[in-house]
């Protein structure tokens, strides 16, 4: 299908408008569902947009305009209404940070791409291969926070959902014939169980920033110090972090601890203009680091060596799995639960359940092997 072929989605921005789509959507056994946000141009994001598509017509919500989207609370959280998404984790995140929405009835597009061994699960990589259509990234990083929307980003919203029914019952048969559907509903019960985020920006965690465990402790104050002012400065001016300073660069000034302007504006990655604009505000929070207790990171304790055997032992057993399932080792036995049986080391087959109880599935195909391999006693 040429994208040019597409019909108008239609623009919701009133709440008479909302209203009449909200029961719209409470009439469909199956919609497609995504968002957009301004992450990239905003202190905290936001939801800006949320796109719907029946096999009727697609709707694209100005969740900015409308003050009040409650309306579709009840679509949302009724598991009788099959919501497929592609990638749902973060949209989930930010639907109930945002509105407090849950969301029940998910099928997920990229978990079930996963689940069927797909090499290219992005949405752009299966759209171009099962229907043929290119979509243009350039919209990937644009600012869905402004107003008017272009013509343009409508068509690229509308098309992140308009595929995703066909697709979903592509897919569906597929997972039926091969005989994993049962682990896909497994997979969109889990994700579905997703919260809201503890909101990186404003939480003080130096330590979050990538090298930041190497710094030794009068550094780590340093650190700290200049992640708090990049924080108020990101807050007044509602800017990304990125988008004031780089991790990066409040590394390299952690380290250096620059006394002067002209030492801080040697450091690699910093501008002359953010010199001028955040220069003298850095000097400062590298004094207050430097006259600071120091500071270290929470350390955990470490593993003894009969875990990492057991870590070691459920890997290796996950590999080879997942190469007789051509699937990535993940998708046989989920990280989280990886680790937690290697912790709690199981000594009973109801220790193992109670453990695996949200993947009953692979309770029932693995428990045997996994059992053997952990020496659980019947």
């Amino acid at each position: 299908m040429r994208l040019d072929e597409l019909p108008d989605p239609i623009f919701i921005a009133r709440p008479h408008a909302l209203a009449r789509l909200a029961g719209e959507l409470s009439r469909e056994p199956i919609i497609a569902v995504d968002t957009e946000a301004n992450g990239l141009y905003a202190y905290r994001e936001q939801v800006c947009l949320i796109q719907f598509s029946t096999p009727q017509a697609d709707y694209l919500v100005d969740a900015l305009t409308l003050d009040d989207l409650s309306p579709l609370a009840s679509i949302f959280d009724n598991p009788e209404i099959e919501k497929v998404f592609h990638a749902s984790e973060y949209d989930l995140i930010i639907l109930h940070q945002d509105f407090g929405f849950m969301v029940s009835g998910l099928f997920d597009t990229m978990i079930a791409a996963r689940i069927l061994g797909w090499n290219a699960v992005g949405l752009g990589s299966i759209l171009e291969d099962r229907f043929g259509v290119r979509v243009n990234k350039k919209y990937q990083r644009a600012n869905w926070g402004q107003r008017p929307i272009s013509k343009e980003m409508m068509t690229y919203a509308q098309i992140d959902t308009h595929f995703l029914l066909p697709l979903r019952d592509q897919m569906k048969a597929e997972l039926k014939e091969s005989g994993r559907w049962p682990l896909a509903i497994e997979d969109f019960r889990r994700c579905s169980k997703v919260n809201s985020l503890n909101h990186p920006n404003g939480n003080g965690d130096c330590f979050r920033i990538k090298g930041a465990h190497e710094l030794d402790p009068r550094q780590a104050a340093v650190l700290k110090e200049l992640c708090q002012f990049r924080d108020r400065k990101a807050r007044s001016l509602d800017r990304p972090l990125f988008k004031v300073v780089s991790d990066k660069t409040l590394m390299q000034i952690a380290e250096t601890a620059p006394e002067t302007l002209q030492e801080l504006e040697r450091i690699n990655g910093i501008s002359s203009r953010q010199v001028n604009w955040l220069g003298e505000g850095m000097l400062a929070s590298v004094r207050r680091g430097l006259s600071a207790p120091p500071v270290e990171p929470a350390r955990k304790p470490r593993p003894n060596s009969d875990y990492l055997d057991r870590v070691e032992r459920l890997r290796n057993w996950r590999i080879r799995k997942a190469r007789r399932f051509d699937v990535k080792s993940d998708v046989i036995l989920p990280k989280d639960i990886l680790y937690s049986l290697a912790e709690q080391n199981p000594k009973t087959k109801a220790d193992l359940g109670l453990i695996m109880e949200s993947v009953p599935w692979r309770l029932e195909q693995f428990g045997d092997e996994i059992s053997r391999l952990l020496e659980v006693r019947r």
